[in-house]
């Protein structure tokens, strides 16, 4: 019992330096942003990302053969979903707005991954765990919003912006239920593969749409820094700490995994403070440790693994 609760202690952990690392990327995007668009961005880095999954795919291809109609239809709502439209809804959200904003909002994935966790998984919540809900809710509102009453002088960019980070908020909340429903079927490392592999086609297809100018992205390609950026977004904000992510899923609720997920926001805004100069005030700084102090205590908070066992098998046995 004790090993249990360590391996699940140890998952959260993975799960919230996953996501810190996604908080790592604000500033490489809004360099890349001045050289190509966010669906180019998202496209090159499925393309590097695709040297991983294919050997990794034809190497594990006996796991892919354990996956139903109803799996398959959760692989390409990761893929499509998570991998591709909402990482171009994030990166665009960098265009129209404030990054500290399209960062913060990423909060409201909570909202998302916990009534689908409780729909589709059926996972009941602790009592518990709802009371730590509402004090990440309250970080997150102060992250946000500092001490401050939320303003409705917004402009349309703003809009655009936020619309856009609350659609990758929600794509992503439902990859996490979708992961947790595979990930007892595959391999962390199948199951981050085959994120990558089913992306790519639907980017190419967006990116041609789009009719872009290839010399101009040809250009790009060519300056040291834009290669930089890209290879850092390949390899950690993207690979590396979706590793760390599936890996930690595997031990932990879908429900828990989101709060842990509030890193990637938490982070992000510290980032954006240090490089990017934007003003965090002392209720932000509050609302950045209360999030923290929240994972902490989810991570020492049991974790039923049996019954989590029991839900992800009937949800496996359940069509989408």
């Amino acid at each position: 019992m004790q090993q249990s609760k360590q391996a699940s202690n140890r998952s959260i952990w993975l799960i919230a330096l996953g996501a810190a690392m996604w908080g790592l990327d604000g500033v490489f995007i809004v360099s890349l942003l001045q050289h190509v668009s966010s669906s180019q961005i998202v496209w090159l880095e499925h393309l590097l990302l695709f040297l991983f999954a294919a050997p990794v795919l034809i190497w594990k291809r006996q796991e892919l053969k354990q996956l139903n109609g109803g799996d398959w239809l959760a692989v390409l709502f990761i893929g499509w979903g998570g991998s591709a439209l909402a990482s171009i809804l994030f990166t665009a959200g960098f265009t129209y707005g404030n990054p500290n904003v399209v960062l913060l909002l990423q909060k409201v994935q909570p909202i998302f991954v916990i009534l689908l966790a409780s729909w589709m998984l059926k996972e009941r919540m602790r009592k518990d765990f709802y009371a730590l809900f509402v004090v990440a809710l309250i970080g997150a509102y102060l992250l946000t919003f500092g001490l401050h009453l939320p303003t409705s002088g917004v402009s349309l960019a703003q809009l655009l912006g936020s619309l856009c980070a609350i659609g990758a908020a929600a794509l992503w909340g439902g990859s996490t239920v979708m992961g947790k429903r595979l990930i007892g079927k595959l391999s962390f490392t199948t199951l981050t593969a085959l994120r990558f592999a089913v992306a790519l086609p639907l980017l190419t297809i967006i990116v041609l749409v789009q009719q872009p100018n290839w010399d101009d992205l040809g250009q790009s390609l060519h300056l040291a820094p834009v290669w930089a950026n890209l290879l850092y977004q390949t390899l950690v904000p993207s690979l590396l700490s979706l590793l760390l992510y599936y890996r930690g899923l595997n031990g932990v609720r879908a429900s828990h995994a989101t709060i842990a997920e509030l890193a990637f926001p938490a982070t992000g805004l510290l980032v954006n403070w240090l490089i990017l100069h934007q003003t965090i005030d002392l209720g932000q700084w509050l609302g950045f440790a209360i999030v923290w102090l929240v994972v902490l205590q989810l991570s020492r908070m049991p974790n039923d693994p049996k019954s989590a066992v029991k839900t992800s098998e009937t949800a496996n046995l359940a069509g989408l």
